[in-house]
């Protein structure tokens, strides 16, 4: 089979091999990979934005079909389609026993067990999964089955980008009806953001980023406004009266724009922090005004809660016409055109672009 491998951390592309899954037995499934998502977090371990030990088959948002399972599964058999979630509940540690089973770190210990064999040498799969791949072999719990109605191109999507997206609108900051949002940053996860929020029945949606394309986009996805970065605060004044939106929500991952959101938030109201930025990225709100304007930072996590549960709410919002999962996805490749797509990615080109496993 074929897989795409990260050499090393700071290559700009990806080399499309011959690689085996391995390390399927008890506890583990085979899954035949159909599509796979471009999300930013692909770039951001081969940027080394998030540190990942390379060599490593690249990708982490995807979905496809049960070939084989091992001793011991039970939940999903050969023939099921299922989403491969990167960072799935064990239901044993505290986090799950807390009800926080998004907050479980299960899938960083899945990297301990290398899912393929790269000529000749074993290497780990992005977040114990490695998606980018005609074939994986996964812990059991990775392996969420799905609707056979669900097509896997947007149950690609669902494994990322749209539950980190609608689960922040939805569960985390938990938008009102009547509310008034502001989103910054327009990439999938922002894009779900902003649909997650009208499906919360927000009153006013705005869309902020710098690419013209982008803005167009949230307009069609449930933004009533889109508008460049530097038109933030003259937005905020004049769709607010000066006093500040209720949510606002960074989906890009920089303090700067962490700092717009807080600006652009009214006092008690609440700043849903989605975007994974850099360890060393430190915010510059200070204790003062935190506590003075009584503005909540709501960091999100994967949706904010259980991922299974999140995923069934989002296929249910999907059969029910509220989330246009489709029109997100503006470009397609197969494997092998996978630097394609992350050029598309880098320029701002594509919004979602599926890449086309089998």
């Amino acid at each position: 089979m074929r897989a795409a491998v990260l050499r090393h951390t700071g290559a700009e592309s990806l080399d499309v091999v011959d690689a085996e899954a391995v390390s399927f037995g008890p506890g583990r499934v085979r899954v035949r990979m159909r599509n796979a998502g471009l999300c930013h977090s692909d770039l951001s371990v081969m940027s080394g934005l998030l540190p990942h030990p390379t060599p490593c088959v690249l990708g982490h948002e995807g979905a496809g079909e049960v070939v084989e399972t091992g001793e011991g599964v039970t939940h999903v058999k050969a023939g099921d389609r299922v989403i491969v979630c990167w960072m799935p509940p064990c239901d044993a540690c505290p986090s799950c026993r807390a009800g926080d089973g998004h907050l479980c770190r299960s899938g960083y210990r899945n990297l301990a067990t290398p899912n393929f064999r790269v000529e000749g040498a074993l290497v780990p799969g992005m977040f114990g999964g490695g998606l980018f791949a005609e074939e994986v072999v996964v812990a059991a719990n990775a392996a969420i089955p799905v609707p056979d109605d669900l097509p896997y191109d947007i149950a690609a999507l669902i494994g990322c980008g749209v539950t980190t997206g609608v689960g922040a609108a939805l569960n985390t900051a938990r938008v009102r009806p009547g509310s008034s949002v502001a989103v910054i940053g327009l990439g999938g996860v922002g894009m779900s953001i902003v649909q997650g929020a009208k499906v919360a029945g927000a009153a006013q949606i705005l869309a902020v980023d710098p690419t013209p394309n982008r803005r167009e986009w949230a307009l069609k996805f449930g933004a009533t406004e889109a508008i460049a970065p530097e038109d933030l605060k003259q937005a905020a004044k004049r769709l607010t009266g000066g006093f500040g939106f209720d949510h606002a929500f960074e989906a890009v991952g920089r303090s700067a724009t962490l700092r717009s959101a807080y600006d652009a938030t009214r006092n008690g109201g609440s700043v849903c922090l989605v975007g994974v930025g850099g360890h060393q990225d430190l915010t510059d709100i200070g204790l003062g005004e935190l506590v003075g304007n009584e503005k909540s930072i709501l960091p999100s996590f994967y949706g904010g809660t259980d991922v299974r549960r999140s995923f069934a709410t989002i296929v249910d919002l999907w059969r029910a016409g509220r989330l246009d999962l489709a029109s997100m996805i503006t470009h397609r490749v197969p494997l092998d055109g996978i630097d394609e797509a992350l050029r598309q990615m880098r320029t701002g080109e594509a919004l979602r672009t599926v890449i086309d496993i089998a």
